[in-house]
């Protein structure tokens, strides 16, 4: 069975090329064309013989291909608003078909048409899709100096986005609501945050908006190393148990997170590693383990304050007893942060270890001597087996501030951080033939 994958652009009446109207033609009585009643409607111009339906919940599509192939289907049509792979169905179609099973027949989608209305190139902007996704996960986009350009739905309407540019300390950027783009009704129309939110309107649901953040502070961060100050945290104002900016900047660096990792953040505190683990990078996903109740609930408060309810999940418990529940619902880890054992470290390492593919890394921080023992015999242990390379660093930091009027620097209570990176022996075993030939 195939399936055709046709884009309806950004108009009343599909504008289709040649390809996807001989598609359309082809098809036979026991054929089926999916869509979304105004989808069916943008097409009626060109005839078919397929039947109609409405497009299922995903969930449920994957099985009616299936059916309907079982009742002589050969070809279905899924009728796609805009560009089906520019936020559009077209994604969730490749990740359960090959693509000798699938067929695209691209078209203009509705944030190209609103950029083209504002004069905006497409590569100066930054497109964020709200639909079917928490408005909180805007924040972490909410920058000083730049354009976003907005694909919303019900929960995100213009009102929804200038309350977030509020909470952002972003009063002073400028929203342009693009309604039903390519139809009669179409209205482009540009406001400040609080006339917006002071304006009686009704706007069109169908709407694309343009978020224009001039350069400001405003709240959110623009680098890695977000204010202690910045966190809800146990004890307030920054204190309590959170790993304070300067050793979180280490730890970012040293773990080195890249698109699809699969990070835990065990003993995570009230959040400061696990959300800016998440806040940085929107493509891994972050586990944080927690079980203390204040912290708990500093660690989501975090999570929605930054916006990060998309790739950082959250799990309620003590590890190491907690561990095999998370391997239930989320895939195993190839990287993993440990800030707090609750005495479990020597149990938690070699459990934690033992998850670990080769390639993966184990982190852990110590502050008291006792921790930092215990981390050092599980160094010794990776070295007799020679199945990890270790770094470590140990990080003193003294922050100014007066004291009857003269600077002081007052230390905090030193930081050792050690990486282990998980190597078979062989390969271990090379590194260090490879280091010797290289120091001859």
């Amino acid at each position: 069975m195939k399936i055709h994958v046709i884009g309806l652009g950004v108009n009343e009446q599909a504008n289709l090329d040649a390809s996807a109207q001989v598609t359309l033609a082809n098809l036979s009585e026991q054929d089926i064309v999916l869509g979304a009643p105004r989808q069916h409607e943008t097409i009626s111009l060109y005839t078919h013989k397929a039947q109609y339906f409405d497009l299922p919940k995903l969930k449920q599509l994957e099985s009616e291909f299936d059916n309907w192939q079982k009742q002589g289907a050969k070809q279905v049509v899924v009728l796609a608003s805009g560009d089906p792979l520019y936020f559009g169905i077209g994604a969730w179609l490749m990740r359960h078909f090959s693509l000798n099973d699938v067929e695209f027949y691209p078209n203009v989608s509705s944030l190209q048409v609103a950029c083209h209305r504002l004069g905006l190139s497409l590569q100066n902007v930054q497109t964020v899709s709200l639909h079917g996704r928490p408005l909180v996960s805007l924040r972490r986009y909410l920058h000083g100096n730049n354009t976003l350009v907005l694909l919303t739905d019900k929960h995100s309407q213009p009102k929804n986005i200038a309350q977030e540019c509020v909470l952002a300390g972003l009063q002073n950027a400028e929203i342009t609501v693009c309604e039903a783009l390519g139809y009669g009704a179409e209205k482009v129309r540009t406001f400040s945050v609080n006339d917006l939110l002071k304006a009686d309107i009704t706007f069109d649901p169908l709407n694309v908006i343009v978020l224009k953040i001039p350069a400001n502070n405003g709240f959110y961060p623009l680098a890695p190393g977000i204010p202690d100050t910045s966190f809800i945290t146990d004890k307030g104002d920054g204190k309590g148990m959170i790993t304070k900016r300067e050793v979180r900047l280490a730890i970012l660096s040293y773990m080195n997170i890249q698109n699809g990792d699969v990070v835990w953040d065990i003993g995570a505190g009230c959040g400061g590693v696990s959300v800016e683990l998440a806040y940085w990078h929107p493509n891994s996903q972050i586990v944080s383990v927690e079980h203390h109740p204040d912290r708990l609930a500093c660690l989501k408060a975090n999570q929605e304050r930054f916006g990060v309810v998309q790739n950082l999940s959250i799990v309620e418990g003590r590890a190491p007893e907690v561990l095999e529940n998370i391997l239930l619902k989320h895939k195993a880890p190839n990287k993993v942060f440990i800030g707090g054992s609750d005495g479990e470290l020597v149990a938690l390492m070699a459990q934690v270890w033992s998850l670990l593919p080769i390639g993966g890394s184990l982190m852990v921080s110590a502050v008291t001597e006792d921790t930092k023992y215990q981390i050092i015999q599980f160094a010794q242990q990776r070295e007799t087996e020679q199945d990890a390379e270790e770094q470590s660093i140990q990080l003193a930091v003294a922050k100014g501030e007066r004291l009857a009027g003269q600077r002081v620097y007052r230390p905090n209570l030193p930081v050792t951080l050690f990486h282990f990176t998980k190597a078979s022996a062989n390969s271990l075993h090379q590194i260090k033939i490879t280091t010797k030939d290289s120091a001859l």
